[in-house]
């Protein structure tokens, strides 16, 4: 089977030749990876058998209005896609927004480019033929509350969501508009109607998600729905939701909505993929499952095993393929690849796996 074959089986609840994965490394682990397995000559991901790529385009609504405004103290003060204005310097990882693209109710900038930009997809154009000859290729886009908040800034949001509802469904609608729109066009272009969407929007803490179940339901539901209905309608086999942290108490409202599969099931924030499946059988797909903050980092090598185990015992029907959301410096790769020849011995269909998992 190709690895499209293979993931978009687990996808459907059937069993291919063997379970897939899909995996991301830090390039801290990377750099360790390196060190510890000098003589190997291909890239990570391909060592480690990645099955998937998830491919997303500019999403940005004001893409021509980036620009550095000015340099100040060693940082740049810069415009980006989103419209806001941030401080950034070459050596950090993280930035400091000053201010967003709305100004109370009212975007600064007026309407948003267009979707059909060439130079938004440029970057994947030209090699989209030969991902989808080795990957499970996904077309993405930023879910709905992610992008909104990059715009009127997290803490705003969120206040809107509180104490004016009818404000933000109207903001993150508009935001949910926009990038369905890119979407439509990643999905055109780049011919992945056979696979689908997948749409990121982190929501979740470890403890649960930024807004109760109920707010879900009436403010981020309904730019859900639009999106994953939109896609569905043009073609797209499978949109997947991606978050970390705690999703489970909306679980229920995604499937509703009608999301194929999550993404990374985080183990840490109390997601055992494995209980999950006895809930939810075939309503849910899951990518991921291994725990990247408590297990593989820590664990002692039986443990290490034991939850590899676990966490495959969730895929014996189909619906899972293996993953983590990020492999860090924090992780050592003797773990990681005690990790990975746990599931290479027992990755094939019908899975062996051990009395008792």
């Amino acid at each position: 089977m190709t690895n499209h074959e293979r993931v978009m089986a687990a996808l459907n609840f059937q069993q291919p030749d063997y379970m897939p994965l899909h995996l991301s490394f830090w390039p801290e682990f990377t750099q360790l990876w390196q060190q510890a397995h000098p003589d190997v000559e291909v890239a990570i991901n391909d060592y480690y058998t990645d099955a998937v790529r998830v491919c997303v385009g500019d999403e940005t609504p004001y893409m021509t209005r980036a620009c550095t405004l000015r340099e100040e103290d060693g940082y740049e003060i810069k415009r980006d896609g989103w419209g806001r204005t941030i401080r950034v310097k070459d050596d950090a990882y993280f930035m400091h927004q000053i201010d967003s693209a709305y100004d109370g109710g009212e975007l600064k900038y007026g309407e948003f480019d267009p979707p059909d930009l060439p130079q938004r997809y440029a970057a994947y154009d030209a090699v989209m033929e030969d991902l989808k000859r080795d990957y499970c290729v996904f077309a993405k886009t930023g879910g709905p509350f992610i992008r909104t908040y990059f715009m009127t800034g997290e803490t705003e949001l969120l206040m809107n969501m509180a104490g004016d509802p009818k404000l933000a469904a109207e903001q993150v609608m508009r935001t949910a508009h926009h990038l369905t729109a890119i979407g439509l066009q990643e999905l055109h272009r780049w011919k992945l109607y056979d696979t689908g969407m997948w749409i990121s929007d982190d929501m979740a803490s470890t403890a649960g998600p930024m807004f109760s179940p109920q707010t879900a339901e009436k403010i981020m539901a309904p730019a859900w729905a639009y999106m994953c209905d939109s896609f569905k309608a043009a073609g797209a086999s499978k949109v997947i939701i991606d978050s970390d942290g705690n999703v489970g108490p909306l679980l229920d409202l995604f499937i509703d909505i009608g999301f194929d599969a999550i993404y990374p099931v985080e183990y840490k924030a109390g997601l055992d993929a494995a209980k999950l499946r006895e809930r939810y059988g075939d309503k849910l797909a899951f990518f991921g499952g291994l725990s990247n903050g408590l297990i593989l980092p820590r664990g002692n090598p039986d443990e290490v095993v034991d939850h590899t185990l676990h966490i495959m015992s969730a895929g014996r029907e189909g619906g899972l393929i293996l993953g983590t959301h990020s492999i860090g410096h924090d992780i050592s790769p003797a773990t990681w690849d005690l990790c990975f020849d746990t599931y290479m011995k027992h990755r094939d269909y019908p899975l062996s796996l051990p009395e008792g998992y």
